[in-house]
């Protein structure tokens, strides 16, 4: 007997942990049965949103599953929708069961809608996948004539497996409740039997702990306040697969990794002992939990290393008070400040567009706030309206108006009308060109200056993009320059000033250059045809006595030439750019000025 898990994921470079998860325990849980039992074969399929729905179909008919179980998220729900109900046409006797939060809290709504869907997996789906498969071997050992022993302990029906809703024979729903949280140590790792190798070019998942001890009331993980956490020696040998991998990246999944000390400062001083040079791990954190132990800890590790995302979602006190989260602005000012002068973290801000109480206003105000941290990344998120969250309780009391499609995410509020939300979704995307790219940091930060403040240059940003019917498009990096040059020339265009246009040349340049030695150039970059000379010599220096190009030993000026980059500025000086060194936080090279 077959039965395929299946993940329709975001995107290729994700995985999804839970379908790997819920396979590892079954495996576990039938692998003990003791040699004459039915085994059951437990099949991964992985899926993403970019693959055709036919090609995903036709993969799942051939691969003649006996039961089949997605995995449910807000970003694939549609897909699952339009995959069971033709499968529900090719393969009518299989039955097809959904799982995970977006089926989990609507069990019968989503039954109701999908009558191709057999059931649904409420909540923590481990030991209920592992019972429901039990239940499946014993009805398949049924239909064979006894072939193989059958299992006992409550598996002669569905109504006995709690953390099950699913569909009677005479069409009524059943419901078996909720299961109580499971000890995380008892979960095998789920990647034991897997072959590393196979994840190289995708983001591997991992999770020490379950359950957020805070009641944010938009987030689904404030409904499991019972945070649990897998034993440390366990988290160990399991994050030493990782290293001994040399896997990219490790994201975990805790929704607050640093809500118990302990726990987190024993998994940091593990990774900053064992650091293998390469993995990079990533952290979900509330900063204003950080004691200075943790920041010294913090400041220890190797550049690259760590990254940490802090959602602070707004700086507006109605707002937090509102949203049920007791946020010190102040206190992750002073800790984001801290870990920045130590430059060897990265640092992922989050906010969030739409909550209660904060009007376009508000909303700039908590941008430049947070803005003004200098995170690595700023991800300026909208609210989704999310089933079984605080927030879909109080959408009428909020005048909340989200879209009827997944991600059910806010068009109005009280507080914002449509066009803000427009106006919002502008800044948004300049936002992720242009700042998180960390192609443009020193022309933003001396742009913002001139602006007065940093939303309104986004605002403007995204004025020209759309006066200019250039939003929408892919553009390229050196297009992506040229139109920056064109936005900064129209706001100075009052001012008059050619030094000022002088200055952001070379900030455009040396912006350009930091990243990579481009060969192409943005049609307002200075001719360096009357430096050629200069730049000759300085490389033939190097090669006779170097200075500045050290290790480039066995290399001629020739060679030296072509690994490095020399750009001549607007007042004749010359900047080196070596791509052998760089910054391993930012990936920017190292940058001297020659002349």
């Amino acid at each position: 007997m077959k039965i395929l898990l299946a993940a329709v994921n975001a995107k290729y470079i994700h995985s999804n942990l839970g379908i790997y998860s819920l396979k590892a325990y079954a495996d576990q849980a039938f692998g003990a049965g003791g040699e004459g039992f039915a085994a059951p074969s437990v099949e991964l399929a992985e899926y993403t949103i970019n693959h055709q729905l036919d090609l995903i179909l036709q993969d799942i008919y051939r691969r003649e599953p006996d039961v089949i179980a997605f995995s449910c998220y807000i970003w694939n729900i549609e897909y699952i929708r339009y995959l069971a109900a033709d499968l529900g046409k090719i393969l009518p006797d299989v039955p097809i069961w959904l799982g995970g939060p977006e089926v989990s809290f609507d069990a019968e709504g989503v039954l109701r809608s999908m009558p191709e869907v057999t059931g649904i997996m409420k909540g923590e789906g481990e030991e209920t996948f592992a019972q429901l498969t039990g239940y499946y071997v014993d009805k398949w050992a049924g239909k064979e004539g006894g072939s193989g022993k059958r299992r006992v302990n409550g598996q002669a029906g569905l109504e006995n497996i709690p953390g099950l809703a699913f569909r009677l024979p005479e069409g009524s729903l059943a419901d078996t409740g909720i299961r109580p949280a499971m000890d995380m140590s008892r979960i095998p790792f789920p990647y034991k039997h897997m072959d590393i190798k196979e994840l190289e070019h995708r983001i591997i998942y991992y999770e020490s702990s379950r359950g957020c001890p805070f009641s944010c009331s938009y987030c689904l993980s404030s409904i499991d306040k019972s945070v649990r956490f897998r034993s440390l020696e366990l988290v160990f040998d399991e994050l030493s697969c990782f290293l001994e991998a040399r896997v990219p990246q490790v994201k975990f999944v805790d929704r607050t990794f640093n809500c118990n000390k302990k726990h987190a400062m024993a998994i940091w001083q593990f990774i900053r002992r064992q650091d293998n040079g390469v993995t990079n791990f990533h952290f979900e954190i509330a900063a204003d939990l950080l004691d200075e132990e943790e920041i010294e800890l913090l400041g220890q590790m190797r550049p690259g290393l760590v990254q940490l995302e802090i959602g602070v979602q707004s700086t507006n006190p109605a707002t937090l008070k509102t949203i049920r989260r007791k946020t010190d602005i102040g206190g992750i000012r002073r800790i984001t400040g801290t870990i920045n002068r130590g430059h060897n973290v990265h640092q992922h801000l989050d906010l969030i567009a739409g909550l209660p109480h904060e009007n376009l206003e508000c909303f700039r105000h908590s941008f430049n706030q947070v803005y003004s941290m200098e995170p690595e990344q700023l991800q300026l998120g909208f609210l989704k309206v999310l089933k079984g969250s605080y927030m879909e309780e109080m959408a009428s009391s909020y005048e909340l108006r989200y879209s009827s499609r997944p991600p059910y995410e806010v068009l109005s509020t009280r507080w914002l009308s449509y066009r803000d939300i427009l106006e919002l979704k502008g800044v948004e995307d300049m936002v992720e060109v242009y700042y998180n790219s960390r192609q443009f940091v020193h022309t933003l930060t001396a742009l913002a200056a001139r602006y007065g403040s940093p939303y309104e240059m986004f605002l403007d940003m995204a004025a020209f993009y759309r006066e200019n019917r250039l939003a929408g498009i892919s553009h390229s990096r050196i297009a992506r320059y040229e139109i920056l040059y064109s936005i900064i020339a129209r706001h100075e265009a009052a001012q008059r000033d050619a030094s000022v246009m002088e200055m952001f040349r070379d900030l455009l340049m040396y912006d350009l250059y930091l990243r990579e030695n481009v060969k192409s150039r943005p049609s307002f970059a200075r001719d360096q045809s009357p430096y050629k000379q200069a730049v000759r010599a300085f490389f033939q220096r190097e090669e006779e006595s170097p200075r500045y190009l050290t290790d480039y030993e066995g290399y001629d000026s020739r060679q030296m030439s072509k690994m490095a980059h020399i750009e001549a500025m607007g007042d004749g000086s010359l900047v080196l750019f070596d791509y052998r060194h760089r910054d391993p936080l930012t990936y920017n090279a190292r940058a001297d000025r020659v002349q």
